[in-house]
């Protein structure tokens, strides 16, 4: 039997209206200002008005998930761009950090209904760090704020749903 299911048609937010926080570590500053810059590009030429769009330093990855939930709780943030760079050094502290950030941003995702991306970039070398950040070969935060542009997208997307099967 096939399914003759089609997709649902997405539905853009005004993107106008939206206010987002980009939030980056400044623990490898050399890689997250490059990422941040990008990301703040991302949203703007979504048509992200620049004076909507937050941008904020906090002072590792580690405190993202703190400081992306105050973005969300006190600037009323429709969304949140988590930019930080962990690389590996000889102990387990990188472990521990990456650990501690994903799950912060993701329960801070799951507990706010509001979408927090993830440009965090857990890299073996600084090398590695500095190429995912270049826009020669794919920037990451520009990444992450595509992610969240999508998220967006998908939100109104399923809040109009909602809305027609209610009435």
């Amino acid at each position: 039997m096939e399914k003759n299911k089609k997709e649902t048609e997405l539905t853009e937010p005004v993107w106008m209206q939206l206010n987002i926080a980009v939030v980056a570590a400044r623990w490898n500053s050399s890689i997250t200002d490059e990422m941040m810059e990008s990301a703040v590009q991302t949203l703007q030429s979504k048509g992200i008005k620049k004076e909507n769009i937050y941008q904020l330093r906090c002072p590792g990855a580690f405190e993202l998930p703190l400081a992306c939930k105050w973005c969300l709780d006190e600037l009323s943030c429709d969304g949140v761009v988590a930019i930080g760079a962990v690389i590996r050094g000889g102990t387990p502290h990188f472990d521990y950090v990456c650990d501690s950030v994903t799950r912060g941003l993701t329960d801070l995702n799951l507990d706010t209904g509001k979408p927090v991306s993830f440009g965090v970039l857990t890299t073996d070398t600084v090398e590695q760090a500095t190429e995912r950040a270049s826009t020669d070969k794919g920037n990451k935060g520009a990444e992450a704020a595509l992610a969240l542009c999508d998220m967006m997208v998908l939100k109104q997307t399923v809040k109009n749903l909602g809305s027609v099967k209610k009435s």
